[in-house]
């Protein structure tokens, strides 16, 4: 039975074909293969000159791929050096007409040519290839997604266990994964101890809102008078801790805590009241110790804190001046 199919019927049946006549000219190309810009300008090329038959060995003319009808042909194109497998069968009038496939390199074809499902035979494994291959890139996307939200998650809540909820600085969590690691790494820091002045009488005439308020106006007047590079931490109540990475001259330091002490002795105005507050600093540095420890260090500094308080409040106090000389363990 001969069976005849016009154009249409041949292009949909199959879309990647190669019609020759018999003397081995290329008459005729699928719509998937023309979209191969080498392939699309081979009408009326020799079939060799468009590909060349790998497996099996020997095929170079047209009685030799006669002779090899029926049988799977690994064939390589000229052009572009893309590998395609095929099979070709004689056809009225002496002719060849070969269907060919991508094969295991459909992917990276799709990917070149931008072909779609549409470019294959409905009865193509490729096809089905295609929506495998699209159903990992949409799992992997997924995936990477989910990662990068479970990161972000992870990150989150790390920043948030190192935050003080109320004001936004580090909490004492922070300062005890901050201390160690500059004395570690033999690093020469201030340290500080702020202990605010007048805070309870504030919270028990105006309110505990009061109270939250003055805190986060503490927190933001402590950003703006240290560097990005200072660990700020709010310690207890109304307690606070700088940290001062490479920071080890005295007066440099007093420089500093002198600005913070007259920033907060500056009225808060709240819901039109004023919060008067002030603040007593101690301070050390670790270049007193031999060698640093971080509970030390804080004890000190907050015995200095205490003994700026004792000088009148709206003080600073250095250690070294309650304690004397240089500090060994």
């Amino acid at each position: 039975m001969t069976l005849g199919l016009d154009h249409g019927a041949l292009a949909r049946l199959m879309p990647m074909h190669v019609s020759l006549d018999a003397r081995g000219v290329v008459c005729g190309v699928g719509p998937t293969l023309a979209k191969l810009p080498a392939v699309a300008a081979a009408l009326g090329s020799g079939f060799g000159d468009l590909f060349a038959v790998r497996r099996p060995a020997g095929v170079v003319s047209m009685a030799d791929l006669r002779a090899r009808a029926g049988q799977c042909l690994h064939l390589l194109l000229h052009e572009s050096g893309a590998q395609v497998r095929g099979l070709a069968m004689p056809t009225a009038g002496g002719g060849m007409l070969i269907n060919l496939s991508f094969g295991i390199g459909v992917i990276e074809a799709v990917r070149q040519h931008a072909l779609t499902d549409a470019d294959f035979a409905p009865t193509d494994l490729a096809v089905e290839m295609l929506y495998l291959v699209e159903v990992k890139s949409a799992v992997m996307q997924e995936l990477k997604r989910l990662n990068l939200r479970l990161q972000g998650a992870k990150v989150a809540a790390e920043e948030q266990a190192l935050t003080d909820t109320l004001t936004g600085l580090r909490n004492r969590r922070a300062l005890d994964g901050v201390l160690p690691l500059l004395i570690a790494q033999g690093v020469p820091f201030g340290l500080m101890h702020i202990d605010l002045d007048y805070f309870k009488q504030v919270n028990d005439t105006l309110g505990h809102a009061a109270g939250d308020f003055v805190l986060r106006e503490v927190a933001a007047a402590l950003t703006v008078e240290t560097r990005a590079s200072d660990t700020v931490a709010r310690v207890g109540g109304d307690e606070f801790v700088v940290v001062l990475p490479g920071l080890s001259d005295t007066a440099r330091l007093g420089q500093i805590a002198r600005r913070i002490i007259d920033r907060l002795m500056l009225p808060m105005d709240f819901a039109g009241a004023p919060c008067r507050i002030s603040a007593s600093i101690g301070l050390t540095i670790s270049t007193l110790y031999a060698p640093p420890e971080a509970e030390r260090m804080l004890a000190d500094a907050d015995a200095a804190t205490y003994a700026s308080k004792r000088a009148g409040r709206a003080q600073l106090q250095f250690h070294h001046d309650c304690a004397g000389g240089r500090l060994s363990a």
